[in-house]
């Protein structure tokens, strides 16, 4: 999917709060299509839709899920996880990228299924409990910037990366992989969607005080993170379908460690904010 396209589908799900919490249209359900689970690299799976992804990191004690995609992406990452052989009730913790309906809408459900803590960031927590665009749900755990989650010798860290939403958050983790440690970062999100205005504005819904800087400042944080594998909150992000394509042809070479994509990913999100701000500023 095109990111431009990507961006518009972004924006439907922030301002529409569909009936029953329903995907808003086509496009969000082409996001939401099956594809089968695999393992990525190391103690990390892969257990979301087509686009909006959901990752599942296997410990000794239990494991963590990353994302709960939709609401109708629950039952979707519930069969994945079976598929692959792990057991629903291993899930010990939750974990969030953001809070928007096409990442938290299953978060209730598949924390109704695994009884896991499910931990989020400060800032994302009102719009979480709201329910005002997918099925309400309270954090057993709130944390902050630099906060850890820790299970079975893995240890998850939150990186604090506002301005798509004011809890956004950039989860890293360490790996091994034949012998190999490698750094893998899941970013959130860096988009600036069409609905959102970077410099405030009054009676503006789509912002915040204080958007602009977050954004700086979630660049800054992208910036500094070591990054040998490059997963995020959505698959066009880091080329999922293509990257999934090439690993079933050659297992040998692992597309995911990706250095390089990351580090343009961030240029690309970065001078897509600058755009909007010289636009906004009138320049």
């Amino acid at each position: 999917m095109k990111i431009c396209a990507l961006i518009f589908v972004c924006a439907v799900c922030v301002i529409a709060a569909p009936a029953l919490h329903a995907q808003a249209n086509e496009q969000s359900r082409a996001m939401n299509q099956p594809v089968h689970p695999f393992h990525i690299i190391g103690n990390i799976y892969y257990v979301g839709a087509s686009d909006v992804t959901s990752y599942l990191i296997v410990t000794p004690s239990g494991d963590i899920l990353l994302d709960g995609g939709f609401a109708e992406t629950a039952p979707q990452i519930e069969a994945d996880v079976r598929t692959l052989g792990f057991k629903l009730a291993d899930v010990k913790y939750l974990l969030n990228s953001h809070a928007h309906l096409d990442h938290a809408g299953g978060i209730a459900e598949l924390r109704n299924v695994t009884q896991a803590q499910f931990v989020a960031m400060e800032g994302d927590v009102s719009a979480l409990e709201s329910g005002k665009s997918f099925p309400a749900v309270n954090p057993d755990r709130i944390i902050h910037d630099g906060d850890t989650v820790s299970l079975g010798g893995v240890t998850m860290t939150a990186h604090l990366t506002a301005g798509h939403t004011r809890g956004c958050t950039t989860w890293t983790v360490t790996t091994e992989d034949s012998g190999k440690l490698y750094h893998v970062v899941f970013v959130g999100s860096a988009s600036v969607l069409p609905t959102y205005r970077l410099i405030d504005r009054p009676n503006s819904p789509a912002t915040y005080p204080g958007i602009e800087a977050d954004y700086e400042r979630t660049f800054r944080v992208l910036k500094s993170l070591p990054c040998d594998v490059f997963l995020a909150a959505h698959g066009s992000f880091y080329g999922l379908t293509e990257k999934r394509e090439a690993m079933a042809k050659d297992p040998a070479q692992n597309p995911f460690i990706d250095p390089a994509g990351y580090q343009a990913y961030v240029v690309r999100a970065e001078a897509a904010f600058q755009t909007e701000l010289h636009h906004e500023r009138g320049e």
